[in-house]
């Protein structure tokens, strides 16, 4: 093996291949000190470059001349290698990382190593991914949950703790969340080792003792925006080993219900957040109401009977409301007015008594409570009065114990408000920790103005797969481990982006690719009978996989007969004496084309030549066999609900909505698909990924399946007519 450099972005090294290089003892050096790299690349001594780490670690495998079998026997476990090495990335999906060690550990029952008789490259990629994951594994390992993928993790890790200590160095210490380069400075390698703590990401977090909170409002179902803050929330909790509760700040009865709860606990529980409890702002109206009433009584707050216009105008301009000093007696005459909901009462609410000249305008004196008259989806008719989200928050986040409140930067004006109320309360400091919304090209992330979409009957509910809730893009195809990957990618960083989708589907791809099963369908118009003169009399049925790759698809029976069904656009695009590959079959060799009077083909005719080569031929053809047993299909694909990149909060949404989002097409698929249940995702040869919407009931009704975008550029529905 030719001497060649490994340059990698020092936060994400690639240990695997790491690994595979000191275990073959490979003259490659490392440079993690490269600010250009963004992924692991081999740079040879020619300047010629590979990048990737399944790419390197591959390589790393085939030119080990110490390790013959590094890449498997033959070619069969070169290719089970190959599925170990893409699944290796399952690990660190967060809500995933048990399930992967359940089934490695039942694999690992009855062998020695994932592939064949020997140390692997499939072995490293897995070994790797477990040390690289941390404390998390490390609790595994000793919990005793997993005994025979601890038995073979402890085998790799004795019988090559040499070249494996070195892959060490690139791990943080004990109690790390993730890995990072070995530091070339001796002074920061030591003070690195006195830290023996992860980066201090959460100001003053302390391990052990950090609790976060994840607070919805009920007022829609979860969305991703939603999901990237509690994600981060679940993050923290993970790496500083606090907790997090899930906490509805249910305040305002006109926009809230049960429905979005149930919903919203669903959602949580899909993106596989654990918590400690569920409470509810209105458990602490009682509190609430009686801190307003002590700020009043303090002087820090008063009761406003200004009309909203007029308010919000003062506020602008900085001039203070005539009800600003009021006495405290007058004050607690109108609160009370306010708590029955009187007609005088209807027309006040309290404000906080800031400072109406601050230049930040979150300071000139906010609305504290408001008056609503409106039921309330968990407790009736109880009160005619809400806290506002400004004052509810910072208290009920100081009282519930919370260390740290995680906010999006849109919030960012309003930080000096909550640090300020929390002081006028007398209450604990809670620190802010701020991130970047979410933002995505073409995307509604307003629950407003998603309601609109609903109420108008442009989707059919909130769970829509034209949709950005939870809900929508996991009915789309979306896999939760492809979300979590996506926004931890991320991090909490605080720059504010306008993200495309691609990104998130070209993940989702790389996680249903190596697994997902494969079929077959013919749309149905237009479509051809080619008829092979010296095809099968009788149909005979042969076994094949589902996935090439991946044997844990299972297989699939397909019917193989003298005539068989093709798609209109591949009919015509053969030309007699053309030959072409049927795919899982062979080669065919067309003798005969049948046009109407309008010049399509409407038949073909030909002959058989299976000893042909794949390798010679254009076309490479999906086909149906004709019978009875094929299954009906509706393949839809979608669009973009807006037809403007970003959406500004004062546009008019009804402007831009999109008047084409949705195309069904009809389809005949192999009568294999009769098994698929909701919610299974399959790839159609040549067509792209599908996840089963509605299953097989009965032959007259067709299966429903849903086009999955695979992170290539995308084009409109309208374009495709």
């Amino acid at each position: 093996m030719e001497r060649i450099k490994l340059s990698f972005p020092a936060h994400t090294p690639p240990l695997s291949v790491i690994a595979a290089l000191h275990i073959s003892s490979s003259p490659v050096t490392t440079d993690s000190s490269s600010a250009a790299a963004t992924v692991p690349t081999f740079i040879f001594s020619d300047g010629r470059k590979l990048s990737g780490t399944s790419v390197l670690l591959r390589y790393v495998a085939r030119s080990a001349p110490s390790l013959p079998d590094f890449y498997g026997h033959d070619a069969f476990e070169s290719s089970q290698i190959d599925e170990w090495v893409d699944y290796a990335c399952v690990f660190s999906s967060g809500s995933e990382f048990e399930n992967a060690c359940s089934r490695v550990d039942n694999y690992l029952q009855s062998a020695t190593f994932l592939v064949g008789h020997s140390l692997s490259i499939a072995d490293v990629a897995v070994w790797s991914a477990l040390s690289g994951s941390g404390p998390r594994w490390e609790s595994l390992r000793k919990s005793k949950k997993y005994q025979n993928l601890v038995r073979w993790f402890n085998s790799i890790s004795l019988e090559y703790a040499e070249p494996l200590s070195k892959v060490a160095a690139y791990t943080l210490k004990k109690g790390s969340g993730k890995p990072v380069a070995a530091s070339k400075s001796k002074d920061q390698q030591t003070d690195a080792n006195d830290k023996g703590k992860p980066d201090v990401d959460l100001p003053g977090a302390v391990m052990g003792k950090v609790k976060l909170r994840f607070a919805p409002e009920p007022s829609g179902y979860l969305h991703i925006g939603h999901a990237k803050a509690a994600l981060l929330n679940k993050y923290f909790a993970e790496r500083y080993q606090g907790e997090v509760i899930v906490r509805f700040d249910d305040t305002n009865p006109a926009k809230e219900s049960n429905e979005f709860v149930d919903n919203l606990v669903k959602d949580i529980g899909t993106l596989g957040i654990k918590y400690e409890r569920v409470t509810y702002t209105s458990d602490y109206f009682p509190e609430l109401m009686d801190m307003a009433e002590k700020l009043m009584r303090e002087g820090k707050a008063y009761v406003d009977d200004t009309p909203r216009e007029q308010m919000q105008k003062e506020r602008m301009d900085g001039i203070d409301s005539k009800c600003r000093n009021h006495s405290v007696e007058e004050n607690l005459k109108l609160w009370k007015e306010m708590i029955e909901g009187s007609e005088r009462g209807l027309q006040c609410c309290v404000r906080g008594k800031l400072d109406m000249q601050d230049p930040n305008k979150a300071m000139r004196d906010p609305v504290y409570y408001r008056c609503n008259p409106m039921s309330h989806h968990r407790i009736g008719n109880k009160y005619k009065i809400y806290p506002t989200y400004d004052f509810a928050c910072p208290f009920v986040d100081s009282i519930e114990g919370i260390t740290h409140a995680l906010r999006s930067s849109e919030y960012h004006d309003r930080n000096a408000q909550y640090y300020k109320v929390l002081e006028d309360m007398g209450l604990r400091r809670v620190e802010i920790y701020e991130f970047s919304r979410l933002n995505l090209v073409y995307t509604l992330l307003s629950k407003r103005k998603l309601l609109w979409f609903v109420q108008q009957g442009l989707v059919g509910g909130w769970d829509d797969p034209r949709f950005p809730t939870v809900q929508g893009i996991v009915r789309r195809g979306l896999k939760i481990e492809a979300l979590i990957q996506f926004i931890l990618e991320q991090g909490a960083s605080k720059n504010l982006n306008l993200m495309e989708w691609d990104k998130l589907w070209t993940i989702n791809k790389k996680i249903i690719d190596p697994v997902c099963p494969r079929h077959t369908a013919v749309i149905e118009e237009r479509r051809v009978l080619l008829t092979l003169t010296d095809g099968p009399d009788e149909p005979f049925v042969r076994l094949i996989p589902k996935h090439k790759k991946f044997e844990g698809a299972g297989e699939k029976a397909t019917t193989f007969t003298k005539r068989i069904w093709i798609e209109g656009a591949d009919a015509s695009a053969i030309s007699v004496g053309e030959e072409v590959t049927l795919m899982d079959w062979g080669n065919a060799i067309v003798k005969e084309t049948t046009k109407d009077e309008e010049g399509r083909v409407t038949a073909l005719s030909g002959v058989l030549n299976l000893q042909g080569s794949v390798k010679t031929t254009k076309l490479k053809l999906t086909w149906l066999p004709e019978i009875d047993e094929l299954v009906k299909l509706t393949l839809t694909d979608f669009d973009y609900l807006i037809t403007k990149k970003k959406l500004e909060e004062d546009d008019e949404v009804a402007t831009f909505v999109n008047p084409y989002t949705k195309k069904e097409t009809l389809a005949l698929g192999d009568s294999n698909m009769r098994s698929l249940k909701c919610g299974d995702v399959i790839q159609l040869e040549r067509k792209g990924y599908y996840r089963c919407d509605v299953p097989f009931v009965k032959p007259s009704k067709p299966i429903v399946l849903f086009s999955i975008p695979d992170g290539r550029q995308h084009q409109p529905l309208s374009a495709a007519k």
